[in-house]
C-alpha cells in the first residue's frame, strides 16, 4: 500500500498556476504583438499563443492533476513554458517500456512519426531517487494546418508502494533556440518533486518498491 497520498512541486516565480487561456495570456500576447512590426514574428507570437491554449485544453482533457505554465516577455524575445503533472499507469503483466511510455504520455508527435531526437534514459531525481526521463522535440497539432514544435520532458516517478503507479512531470517549450537552457530549466523544476503524507512528511526516496528502468 502507498505511504503518499499528495506531492509537491515548485513552479518557479512567474509560472502561473491557472488557466493560461484567459486574462493574463491576453495582456502578455499584447504585449508581445506590440514588441515587433515584423509580420512573420507576428504570425509566430499568435502560433505561440494558440499553441498554449492547445495545450491547456489538453491538460484538462487528460485529467492533468496539475497545469501551470509562463508566457514572459524579456528584452530578447518571448519565453513560454507549460508544466504538468499526470497520473500514469502501466498496463497489467506490462514493464515500462519505450512503447508504453508512448502509449502513456502520447510522446509521438503530431505527424504520427516519433522524434528523431527523442532520448529516453534513467535520471536521479533527488528526493525520489531513479526515474524514467524521455526527452524529445514533438510536434503539436494546433489547427488543421499549423502545427508547432516544443522541447518536452517527460519524467516518471513510481508512487511509493506501487509497482505500475507512476506521476509523471511533463514540461515543453516552444522556445527551440534555447534548448540548453530550457532542459536545464525543466530538469531544476522537476528535481524539486517530492512525495509527502497527508501530514506533510516527505516519503523518503525510494521507500516501499524497486524502479523499473525504461528499455525499448
Amino acid at each position: 500500500m502507498s505511504t503518499a497520498q499528495r506531492f509537491l512541486l515548485e513552479i518557479p516565480d512567474g509560472w502561473d498556476q491557472v488557466d493560461l487561456s484567459g486574462e493574463e495570456m491576453a495582456r502578455v500576447r499584447a504585449q508581445a504583438l506590440a514588441s515587433t512590426d515584423d509580420p512573420r514574428q507576428k504570425a509566430e507570437i499568435n502560433d505561440m499563443f494558440r499553441q498554449g491554449r492547445e495545450v491547456t485544453r489538453a491538460a484538462r482533457r487528460y485529467g492533468a492533476l496539475l497545469a501551470s505554465g509562463t508566457a514572459t516577455m524579456y528584452p530578447d524575445g518571448l519565453f513560454m513554458a507549460y508544466g504538468m503533472v499526470f497520473a500514469v499507469t502501466t498496463p497489467e503483466g506490462q514493464e515500462l517500456t519505450l512503447p508504453v511510455l508512448s502509449a502513456q504520455l502520447g510522446v509521438s508527435s503530431g505527424t504520427g512519426v516519433a522524434p528523431k531526437d527523442r532520448v529516453i534514459t534513467s535520471v536521479e531525481v533527488p528526493h525520489i531517487g531513479p526515474a524514467a526521463r524521455v526527452t524529445g522535440t514533438e510536434v503539436t497539432r494546433v489547427t488543421a494546418d499549423i502545427s508547432v514544435k516544443l522541447l518536452t520532458m517527460h519524467t516518471m516517478m513510481l508512487v511509493p508502494g506501487t509497482t505500475q503507479d507512476f506521476l509523471a512531470v511533463s514540461l515543453a517549450s516552444p522556445n527551440l533556440p534555447l534548448k540548453d537552457e530550457v532542459y536545464d530549466l525543466f530538469d531544476a523544476i522537476t528535481s524539486t518533486f517530492r512525495f509527502i503524507t497527508d501530514d506533510g512528511v516527505q516519503v523518503p526516496a525510494g521507500a516501499g518498491n524497486t524502479q523499473q528502468s525504461p528499455s525499448g
